[in-house]
């Protein structure tokens, strides 16, 4: 019986033979390379690498500009932007803002970049048009995660050793309102329509929803898992946790009456997830990376039943899909590589799961040293 090993090289191999015969998406993925301290541009028409875009730095994040030709890298050790041009593919400039960063959020208008800065401990606005700083926001302490709602108004910020939330009023005075918190907050996110904060509470394995016009808790969600992971669907009507504690998905209907729907096992300690849009017309799937096994479960979103598990490298820690939802991309820290999924293909399958579970993989392409996230461009 092949081994997972084989698999993977048989698909490396046909990538080989086929890949100039390929035609894929009309764009670039522009992917960090943390340990290669490179952002690789690979031509996602052929699926090859075009070129290795070389910074200064240990890269962790990458933002596309939605109308600009620009991708911009943060590089976290050094606190520093650097911008690239997706047309040219090549390196434009870059902007150092603080000793050490944390990460990166643009704002829905493409003005401005907001930066979470460890040293000095500050929530910094930076502009684009000016590639210079021309805000700051003073933090009572090292933080950890933050978000920008879709209205570019509120930013909700937690902490790494305090038991503690902040919003922030981005467009009248950004003083740091305190929200109560009880445990070790993680990752925080708003609802689609900005009326809802959603933070994960790491140490009690719940979600703790705040209504954002008062700053004040709503409800209490416990969990079956430590909420490690967050991924909302296309409208955002379904949320999916992952994290320690258990091999499954937490769907979770975080509006109207906020309730964990049903937890569904999927893969060996799953973590990072990514979901297609509802730009197209077949089933809405969930991509759940299992870095221990090395593969990928696929969810059909509209029962959340598990139709696909594909191998896909080693360590796979990041996924993203292309714009047309033709494509998921997984990115493997461990291999240094990057798997195409062909979302056409899941249908396929899916009726042959039970039998086969080799799943939908379409490529395999070499990108780097750690791969961890990425960013897709339209030509």
């Amino acid at each position: 019986m092949p081994t997972r090993r084989t698999f993977l090289a048989a698909a490396a191999a046909f990538a080989s033979c086929t890949r100039r015969k390929a035609s894929g998406y009309s764009g670039f993925a522009f992917i960090a390379n943390q340990e290669g301290e490179a952002v690789a541009a690979v031509d996602l028409t052929v699926f090859e690498v075009a070129r290795h875009i070389h910074i200064q730095g240990r890269p962790t994040g990458v933002i596309a500009h939605p109308r600009r030709a620009t991708v911009y890298a943060l590089t976290p050790d050094n606190g520093t932007i650097h911008e690239i041009r997706s047309d040219t593919l090549a390196f434009s400039r870059k902007a150092t803002i603080a000793t050490s960063a944390q990460s990166m959020r643009m704002t829905p208008d493409g003005q401005h970049l907001y930066v979470l800065c460890r040293q000095p401990r500050a929530l910094v606005r930076f502009s684009l048009e000016t590639f210079k700083p021309d805000g700051h926001t003073a933090l009572p302490a090292e933080p950890l995660d933050f978000d920008i709602d879709r209205t570019g108004e509120f930013a909700a910020i937690s902490y790494a050793a305090k038991h503690d939330l902040s919003l922030i009023d981005l467009r009248n005075r950004p003083a740091v309102q305190p929200m109560p918190a009880d445990g070790e907050m993680g990752t925080v996110r708003f609802q689609s329509d900005s009326r809802a904060l959603i933070a994960a509470n790491l140490s009690r394995h719940m979600l703790s929803i705040y209504e954002v016009s008062s700053r004040q808790l709503i409800v209490n969600l416990p969990l079956a898992v430590r909420p490690d992971h967050l991924c909302f669907n296309a409208d955002g009507g379904q949320l999916f946790v992952t994290g320690a504690g258990m091999d499954a998905v937490v769907v979770v209907y975080p509006y109207y009456t906020p309730q964990v729907a049903q937890t569904v096992l999927a893969g060996h300690a799953p973590g990072a997830m990514a979901a297609t849009t509802s730009a197209h017309a077949g089933p809405q799937y969930l991509f759940v990376a299992n870095p221990k096994s090395g593969d990928v479960s696929i969810l059909n979103v509209t029962n959340n039943r598990v139709v696909a598990v594909t191998p896909v490298g080693s360590e796979p820690g990041y996924i993203t899909i292309t714009p047309d939802d033709q494509y998921a991309l997984v990115l493997n820290q461990g291999s240094g590589d990057v798997a195409v999924i062909r979302i056409a293909n899941i249908t396929r399958a899916a009726n042959d799961f039970k039998r086969s579970r080799k799943g939908p993989i379409f490529m395999m392409i070499p990108v780097g040293s750690k791969p961890v996230s990425a960013a897709v461009v339209p030509i």
